[in-house]
């Protein structure tokens, strides 16, 4: 058995007073259908979106977009953060690629606009800040 699996045997034991193969095994294969269900490319999508967060002008500009409810035009979202227009271009298009922020074309505008994903993140972390 591996250090993992002894480890588990041991809590096992202390769990039911008495562990056989069968209840390591047995547990194993739960741990397995559970890590199944999680899957890595899941994890993988969802720490992109973390990451996006994770910088203070990129998580800005997803909590103006949805505390505006509403399209904003790039030249709107300037006046949020104090960043060039290449920095401002850089952090909508990592917000887009994590499917936090639509953009779309308006004639010679750029609109763009909070995801559900955003706003249900958002919302989540408003209610568990408390201050």
């Amino acid at each position: 058995m591996g250090q993992a699996t002894d480890r588990l045997q041991r809590y096992l034991e202390d769990e039911l007073d008495a562990c056989r193969e069968e209840d390591v095994e047995r547990r194993l294969g739960e741990l397995e259908t559970l890590e199944a269900a999680i899957g890595a490319e899941r994890v993988e999508t969802e720490l992109d979106v973390l990451s996006a967060l994770a910088n203070e002008t990129r998580y800005t500009l997803v909590r103006a977009l949805v505390a505006a409810g509403e399209e904003l035009c790039v030249c709107e979202l300037q006046a949020v953060v104090d960043v060039t227009e290449s920095g401002l271009s850089h952090a909508l298009s990592h917000l887009v690629d994590a499917g936090l922020v639509d953009g779309r074309k308006d004639g010679r505008w750029k609109k763009y606009r909070a995801t559900n994903r955003a706003v249900a993140l958002v919302t989540v972390l408003e209610g568990t800040v408390h201050e």
